[in-house]
């Protein structure tokens, strides 16, 4: 009984004497050789010796593409647009069993309409006229109606992947399918234009 009585002083000693240290200085430190315990810490915009110019992160590997990704082959030239325009294809179309015309789904059609809204009505207008809000309020001015273009399924497809004149780019914000989606809606506000 005297040894667990000397055992338990001991151990409240050792306690209370580890307790009273002052924590504002740097104490014992287990595992301090590994970077997980002390990470390594970079400035901002410095160099790192993990990269082969120090600076910029490393490219993926000529010839991969990211997960999730469709390869785009036209540039982003005049060239390019103008070949988009007349060789660029949806690949929406689909023909049902014993249906001889090829279709887009309503599902499709309600998300191209859905990202529209998102993503063009502030400028192009609710009924692609050009007169949306952002026109209207004079921010944006000549945005020209799809009823007057002179547009495919592929020039629309290119401008929405690479901008044109005051566009810009929406390739970031929609996936290859709804930039699709987009396409056959804008095709559906341009034929109730001319009617």
């Amino acid at each position: 009984m005297k040894s667990i009585a000397n055992i338990v002083c001991v151990f409240t000693a050792v306690i209370l004497l580890a307790s009273c240290t002052d924590h504002t200085q740097r104490q014992v430190q287990y595992m301090s050789d590994t970077d997980m315990y002390l990470s390594v810490p970079y400035d901002t915009y410095s160099g790192n010796a993990r990269f082969k110019d120090s600076m910029t992160a490393q490219h993926p590997v000529k010839g991969t593409i990211a997960r999730g990704q469709v390869p785009y082959e036209y540039p982003n030239t005049e060239a390019g647009y103008l070949a988009a325009k007349d060789s660029l294809r949806s690949p929406l179309w689909t023909k049902q069993p014993g249906d001889s015309v090829y279709r887009i789904s309503k599902a499709d059609m309600d998300n191209g309409k859905k990202m529209y809204d998102i993503y063009c009505i502030s400028c192009h207008g609710a009924t692609g006229d050009g007169q949306g809000e952002l026109v209207k309020r004079e921010k944006f001015l000549g945005i020209p109606s799809y009823e007057t273009r002179d547009i495919t399924e592929g020039s629309i497809y290119h401008v929405i992947m690479h901008g044109r004149n005051l566009m810009g780019s929406h390739a970031s914000q929609l996936t290859h399918r709804e930039r699709w989606q987009v396409v056959h809606y804008v095709e559906e506000l341009r034929n109730k234009l001319k009617k």
